[in-house]
């Protein structure tokens, strides 16, 4: 899954306008006591449905994939005494869920009392109860504003498909990483761009033996050593992992990128130790420069020269297979 479906958030006082509007329509249409009880129904149902509806739309936490829950902790910052990341969200749903309930009480509550009494008492009592429907609103305003701005957030981060086999591309800035996503395929217009933490990661597809490949870019992410990350850099590589099937480091060993080769290749090192899990192939890129260097691909981009030997090289230590379904 990812976030892009998550719906509005209303805010509190866009609610109550909404719920206490719609209510006042609904009273016009009837009189007495019955105009009361309508008013009561509408503007209650609204607010405990709206308000259950934006816990709902949310993904239970414990069942996404890895990857979009660590992207939620990395991404989401704290807001007023509540934390960031998931916990934080999770405080702001279950608030929303409780106020939603509180509102659905109020309803029972009220409904009696306007249903055995007169008119003018009933009025009344109607007028308590949108009182209190405006308070329990009210309450969880900050909630709500919170809700929104992660939504907000979240749902512009990268379409990277957990099921789909993944290689990441590494390696400092100006190595070609990007010659290479867009060479590869074959299109500028198939490479999407998201914002991602402090900057921007590139998607792009590649196909072999009809099965989809991602390329994932991430600039500022897998760049420059751990230790100049910052927390939520951090936590986006730790999701990141989660994703990776193969990762293609990417060395210039002509060192026109600004960085020296013994530095590119320290990175190099420290990222096979980090991603353990997954084969990681070293690329010199700008090979119709210098080939100065040990590696598993030798490419230029700017050439096309081993581009598509490099993608396949990927392919190959990733030896991804369909799961057919058993047939018994």
């Amino acid at each position: 899954m990812t976030y892009e479906d998550l719906p509005t958030t209303p805010r509190a006082e866009e609610l109550i306008d909404k719920a206490f509007s719609r209510a006042a329509r609904a009273g016009h249409a009837k009189s007495g006591l019955e105009a009361q009880q309508s008013m009561l129904q509408t503007a209650s149902n609204i607010v405990s449905d709206n308000l259950q509806n934006v816990t709902t739309s949310w993904p239970d936490f414990d069942v996404v994939s890895p990857f979009y829950r660590d992207l939620a902790d990395a991404m989401i910052e704290p807001h007023g005494d509540c934390p960031g990341g998931v916990d934080g969200l999770r405080k702001h749903l279950s608030q929303v869920m409780w106020a939603g309930r509180q509102a659905e009480k109020i309803r029972d509550e009220y409904h009696s009392k306007v249903r055995n009494t007169d008119p003018d008492t009933a009025k009344k009592h109607r007028k308590q109860a949108f009182a209190r429907l405006a308070s329990i609103t009210e309450s969880v305003g900050d909630d709500l504003l919170a809700l929104g701005e992660a939504r907000d957030v979240l749902r512009d981060i990268p379409d990277i498909r957990p099921d789909e086999p993944t290689i990441v591309i590494a390696g400092y800035p100006n190595v070609g990483k990007s010659t290479f996503v867009n060479a590869a395929t074959n299109a500028r217009n198939d490479i999407d761009s998201y914002p991602f933490t402090t900057t921007q990661v590139h998607v792009g597809h590649v196909e072999r033996d009809h099965i989809r490949y991602q390329l994932v870019d991430t600039p500022g992410l897998l760049d420059r050593p751990a230790e100049e990350r910052n927390g939520i850099e951090r936590q986006a590589v730790s999701a990141v992992e989660h994703a990776a099937d193969a990762i293609l480091v990417f060395v210039d060993p002509s060192e026109e990128c600004g960085y020296p080769l013994e530095t590119q290749l320290a990175l190099r090192d420290e990222l096979e130790a980090q991603f353990a899990a997954v084969p990681v192939l070293t690329v010199c890129s700008k090979a119709d420069r210098s080939r100065d260097v040990e590696a598993d691909c030798y490419l230029s981009a700017e050439t096309g020269e081993g581009v598509d030997e490099t993608v396949d090289a990927a392919v190959a230590a990733i030896d991804y297979e369909i799961e057919l379904p058993y047939d018994g």
